[in-house]
Parts: C-alpha cells; structure tokens; sequence
C-alpha cells in the first residue's frame, strides 16, 4: 500500500468499486453542475485528484475530441484502472499526469475548468493547493468544488449511537491524516485570496430511505472503513459487529432515514 502512496481510504480494488458506487451515485449531481457552469464540447479541463478516473471520464466525453481532460493523480493504482478505461473506451483526449498535489508543481495550461471533487478535505495543507490553484488557472476559467462541510450532519434517524461513534471514529482518523472532513468551510476565504470569485454556493444534503440507491453510497463506506480501522487498531470485532448490526436494522426498518453528509458546491471564476 505504502509503495502506492495509499490513501486514508486505501487504493486497493474494494475501494475501486466504492469509489465507482460513489461515483455513480453522484453523478446526477455532477452533472447538473457541470451544466450550469458551463462545460461543454470543446473545453479544457483540469481535474485535481482525478482517482480512478470516473469523473473525469465522463468529461472527456462531454468536451469531445476538440477538448482535453487533464487528470491529475497520485495512486499509481487508481491511474492504471483509469489508462484502461481510456483505452477500453478510446478516449484520447485524458492526458495523465502522476504527480502529488501537495509536493509537486501543477501542470500550467489553457484550462477553461478546474474540476474538485473531495480533495480539498484529504491533503493537509488547502492553503497550499488553492494557491497552485490560483497560479495556473486563467483569468476568467472556472474552478467547481464539491467538498464536505458539515461531516456531522451524517446520521439516522430513529438515532443509532453506535454509528454516531463510528462517525466520530472516521473524523478523527481523517484529522489525524491531515485532512479536514469539513473542508469547505475555508474554501471561500482561500478562494477569495488567490483570485477567485464566487458565482454561487450550493448545499447538497439527502435524506434518504433504506431502498434508495444512494443508501448504497454511506452504506458501502461503512463496511470498507470498518475493516480500515480494525487495521489501525482503533476499534475490534465486536465494536464492528455492532456497527452492522445497526446499520442492518435500520435497513430493514421501512421508516429509518439516514441524512447524508453535507457536501457543498462552490463555483468560482478566477478573476
């Protein structure tokens, strides 16, 4: 893992899915912002901590042959699995660069976008990241955020105390990383000090069901974080039997709702 410069998640192939789970499960929302910022036939793009490449696929596909997608990532696991699907799907206009946002220069270019899905709360210094941000971007370009702002807004109800730990566990082990889970609290100051202004701000928060698609998204997370913290060492067995078993009665009770973390939209233009 550490040969791959793991993540707090992992890169490994139960973390590939999730993140495709994730991804599809957001996709609708991506989209629609993706629209209303702008994106279409012809655009260059920059897309910061691309992972597996899921987003980044799907706006390769919207810019078409007369743009470019380029993806930047630091897991040389994700970037395979994101090669293949380039080739499995012909896409020639993603170009890859592996490199780690917080050590390495960022690629200077054209770009017409920037495109930031939950990186912002994972690297350990944001500062830093809107600062490269801001010094490759060009004047009138687009930066799109979705980042976490209020991690604890995740939980069901009827209340289930032991997931409440569980989240409690998860914000912690992030912080401990170096990363922020309610990092889009200080996107806007730093975005305002590097050049950026903000053309609009959007909350997304769900209150889900036990048979709605995106349940899939938090449950998934559950069951790949319990096994991450068990290899920490910071919880046992029985703390993740109970977690499952919670989170299994909630997903047989036709009347349990879980509300999701909130995730912020943030679209700013780089004056």
């Amino acid at each position: 893992m550490a040969a791959d410069r793991d993540y707090l998640l992992g890169t490994h192939e139960e973390e590939l899915a999730r993140l495709g789970l994730q991804h599809r499960v957001w996709r609708p929302v991506a989209l629609d912002c993706w629209q209303r910022a702008g994106i279409t036939v012809g655009k260059r793009l920059l897309d910061i901590g691309a992972g597996p490449g899921y987003a980044a696929i799907d706006l390769a596909e919207i810019v078409g042959p007369t743009g470019e997608v380029v993806a930047l990532e630091r897991s040389r696991n994700f970037i395979r699995a994101m090669e293949t699907t380039c080739r499995a799907r012909s896409l020639v206009n993603v170009k890859i660069y592996e490199l780690d946002l917080m050590q390495d220069e960022l690629p200077k270019g054209d770009y017409d976008f920037v495109w930031c899905r939950w990186v912002v709360s994972f690297v350990n210094d944001p500062s830093l990241l809107i600062k490269k941000l801001g010094g490759v971007m060009p004047k009138a370009s687009v930066a799109i955020f979705h980042e976490y702002g209020h991690y604890e807004t995740w939980r069901f109800f009827p209340r289930l105390p032991i997931q409440e730990r569980f989240r409690e566990h998860v914000i912690t082990t992030w912080r401990e990383s170096g990363g922020e889970p309610d990092g889009a609290v200080q996107l806007p100051g730093l975005l305002a000090e590097n050049g950026f202004a903000i053309r609009s701000g959007t909350p997304h928060i769900f209150c889900l069901r036990p048979s709605d698609y995106m349940w899939r998204w938090p449950a998934t997370f559950i069951e790949i974080y319990l096994e991450r913290l068990m290899e920490m060492g910071r919880i046992d067995q029985q703390f993740a039997d109970e977690v499952r078993a919670a989170l299994a009665s909630a997903e047989n009770n036709p009347n349990a709702r879980m509300l999701t973390p909130l995730v912020l939209e943030i679209i700013a233009e780089k004056l």
